[in-house]
């Protein structure tokens, strides 16, 4: 995996979930805010600690991790 500086993993924080920069602001919820159409505007106004590039970042890593493992697709019916 590529190093990425602005995430952290860290087990005595969040269950060692990843998060940005020591923050405890989850890598999970950029990403998702991102899926669910907010601009980078909007999150930075809700998490004023965040800088444009860790929103980035979290959105690299969250793909980094994706082509690492297989993820069982499940057929719609």
């Amino acid at each position: 995996m590529k190093r990425f500086k602005r995430i952290t993993i860290n087990p005595a924080q969040m269950a060692g979930v990843p998060c940005i920069r020591g923050l405890r602001i989850p890598v999970s919820t950029i990403v998702k805010m991102v899926a669910e159409g907010m601009t980078a505007r909007k999150i930075l106004d809700n998490y004023p600690d965040l800088k444009k590039d860790d929103i980035k970042e979290a959105l690299r890593y969250a793909a980094e991790v994706l082509e690492e493992r297989e993820i069982p697709l499940i057929s719609a019916k």
